[in-house]
C-alpha cells in the first residue's frame, strides 16, 4: 500500500462527487498502545456506541476516534471489525430472532452471510478523516455518496484495467457489506446503509457507502478526469425526455450526428 497526500485525495474526492460527508480512513490494529498513539484520538470514555457512530464521529463531525470491543455496543458491531464475537452463540443469530428475521435459521444464514475481518488478530479500531493523514495508511478509505456520485466513481475506477464489480446486500448489518468486506477482502465494496446505521450512524437517505483500499483511489479519479474530457461530469446535467436524442447523443459519440 502507498503512501499519498492524503488531503489532495481527499479533496479530489469532494470536488469531483460533491460530497457532503468527508472521507475519512478506517484502521485496525494489533495492539491498544498503537491506537491511542494516534495523534489527537479520542476515546470513549463512559459512553457505549454502535460501530455506526464511531463511523460518523469521523464522517460527519471530522474527530480521531479509537475504540477497543468493550467501547461497542455488543458483538454484531464487534464481530464485523474484528474485535470479538465470531463465536457460536453469535453465529446462531439468536439475537435477531423475531426482531429481524422471522426464525432462528433464518437469523443463523444471516450471520453465515457476513464479511467480518479475521477475529483474534485485531484489539483496537481508529477511523480518522482521510485529510488528516493520521492513521498513514489506513486499511480501507471510505465516503458516503448519493447514487449518482457512487455510479460515476464506479466509472472512475473501471476506465483502465476495467473489471465487473459484483456486490451483494446482507439487509440489517449492511455495514458487513462495506467496512467488513473491504477489510476482510481488500476489495471496493459498496453497501445499502441499513436500519441502525442510519438511525445511530446519521446517513442520509440517499447515501450509498463504499470501501476500498486506499490505493484504489487515485486510479477511480485518474479515470473520472479521463471522463470528464470526454464530457462526463457529475453531477449529471439533465437532457430532457422529449428532446430528440441526436444532438446529446453526439457530444461523445460523433457519428450519431
Amino acid at each position: 500500500m502507498g503512501t499519498y497526500d492524503w488531503q489532495e485525495l481527499s479533496g479530489a474526492l469532494e470536488r469531483l462527487l460533491k460530497l457532503r460527508a468527508i472521507p475519512f480512513g478506517m484502521k485496525l490494529f494489533e495492539r491498544t498502545a498503537d491506537m491511542e498513539a494516534v495523534p489527537k484520538i479520542r476515546r470513549p470514555k463512559a459512553s457505549v456506541h454502535t460501530m455506526d457512530q464511531i463511523v460518523a464521529q469521523a464522517a460527519r463531525l471530522g474527530w480521531t476516534v479509537g475504540i477497543t470491543g468493550e467501547d461497542l455496543v455488543g458483538d454484531q458491531c464487534r464481530s464485523v471489525v474484528g474485535l470479538g464475537g465470531q463465536d457460536e452463540k453469535w453465529l446462531t443469530g439468536q439475537h435477531m430472532v423475531k426482531v429481524w428475521f422471522a426464525t432462528p435459521a433464518d437469523a443463523a444464514a444471516h450471520q453465515a452471510a457476513m464479511h467480518c475481518a479475521p477475529k483474534g488478530r485485531y484489539a483496537a479500531l481508529a477511523v480518522a478523516p482521510l485529510a488528516s493523514g493520521r492513521l498513514d495508511p489506513p486499511d480501507i478509505a471510505l465516503f458516503y455518496a448519493t447514487p449518482g456520485a457512487m455510479i460515476y466513481f464506479i466509472n472512475g475506477l473501471q476506465w483502465s484495467g476495467y473489471r465487473r464489480f459484483d456486490w451483494s446486500v446482507v439487509g440489517e448489518s449492511a455495514c458487513a457489506d462495506s467496512w467488513g468486506r473491504a477489510l476482510a477482502t481488500r476489495q471496493p465494496s459498496l453497501s445499502i446503509p441499513c436500519f441502525a446505521e442510519r438511525r445511530y450512524g446519521g446517513v442520509l437517505d440517499d447515501e450509498l457507502l463504499m470501501a476500498l483500499p486506499p490505493d484504489d483511489i487515485p486510479r477511480a479519479i485518474a479515470g473520472m478526469a479521463a471522463l470528464a474530457k470526454n464530457g462526463f461530469r457529475y453531477p449529471f446535467p439533465q437532457y430532457g425526455i422529449q428532446q430528440d436524442v441526436r444532438a446529446g447523443m453526439a457530444a461523445s459519440y460523433p457519428e450519431r450526428r
